[in-house]
């Protein structure tokens, strides 16, 4: 099969690898369509360790299943595979399993990803499409989960409906729009400003979000103002933000990995009984909940999406790491 392989910090290299072989318990998937996520660019950056080339990346897909009890059809994958048996599985918060892999990852264990012709899913894994959910679009259902998780925990955070709350949500690529789409379009919330540096994602963003689009640096986030603070960037300096202009009593969000670590206002934290939560991924029900969610239409048009071939998705690595890709979310098509 063709696959775009992952060979080195900033390396993408189009090219023949083996198909991915029968295993028991497990579905062969022919690819429609394969989404380029922000880990997938951390790993191109030499920064995840848990992500060393060669590998094929990528975890956003949908397919065709080709063998097994789902053959022939038309399915998108939940990428996170986990061990069912653990406390965490047993009790629905299946995300958050020890032994919890992605695929697109070779660390703790091996996986291949989807930016290729194939890859192998274990068969609980594999849901079908929804009628309404075009198939090219539907790898868009993973992020929309992991946004989906986002708000959900933030809502249960707060002390007042997200409907009345003031909302900063930094960041304007897949998850940042997304996050914003829920709280707009499910939540009813009003007061929404989204910052990103870039003008041209927030031009394109604009066009489906209801909201305030500034920079990070727009005199509109100022200090104490916001009642939760979605942070889909994970920088030292959104983290410093974030903490600076929420509100005594407010939620901060953290969603984004691109720094680990970093200086943060603990002291404000205590004082001001701030409450900040770390969240990855999404749990099966959330999954599911998001398939229904984006087969009604219920978060609008998926326009924003862009379309590219799988093997030009070297460039579009490329664009996205220039700051030159307008697209919030790129997909690529074998």
């Amino acid at each position: 099969m063709k696959a775009l392989v992952y060979t080195g910090t900033q390396e993408l290299v189009y090219r023949d690898e083996p198909n991915p072989s029968k295993v028991s318990g497990e579905s062969i998937l022919k690819i429609h369509a394969s989404g380029i996520c922000g880990s997938d660019m951390h790993a191109y950056h030499g920064h995840d360790e848990r992500r060393i080339p060669p590998l094929i990346l990528g975890h956003e897909v949908s397919g065709k299943i080709q063998n097994g009890k789902f053959k022939d059809k038309d399915v998108v994958l939940n990428p996170l595979i986990t061990c069912g048996k653990c406390e965490y599985c047993r009790t629905g918060r299946e995300h958050l399993c020890p032994s919890r892999i992605i695929l697109g990852m070779n660390k703790p264990i091996e996986r291949q990803g989807v930016f290729a012709e194939f890859v192998s899913t274990p068969d609980q894994n594999i849901y079908e499409i929804p009628n309404g959910l075009d198939k090219n679009e539907a790898p868009v259902a993973e992020p929309t989960a992991v946004s989906l998780h986002a708000v959900l925990i933030g809502e249960k955070s707060l002390k007042k409906p997200l409907s009345e709350c003031k909302v900063l949500v930094q960041g304007g690529g897949a998850i940042g729009l997304l996050c914003g789409l829920i709280l707009s379009k499910i939540k009813k919330t009003k007061n929404i400003v989204l910052s990103d540096p870039n003008k041209l994602r927030l031009a394109e963003c604009s066009k489906y979000l209801d909201a305030k689009f500034v920079s990070p640096t727009d005199k509109e986030i100022m200090s104490n103002s916001f009642d939760i603070i979605f942070d889909t960037v994970g920088l030292e300096v959104s983290r410093q933000q974030a903490i600076d202009v929420v509100k005594p009593g407010g939620s901060i969000i953290h969603i984004g990995l691109t720094q680990p670590a970093g200086p943060f206002n603990f002291r404000k934290m205590t004082l001001q009984e701030v409450t900040v939560i770390g969240t990855y991924c999404y749990t099966n029900k959330d999954f599911e909940q998001t398939l229904e969610i984006l087969a009604k239409k219920e978060i609008g048009s998926l326009d924003w999406i862009e379309f590219r071939d799988l093997k030009s998705g070297g460039e579009a690595f490329k664009q996205i790491h220039d700051g030159t890709c307008v697209a919030p979310k790129i997909i690529l098509l074998p």
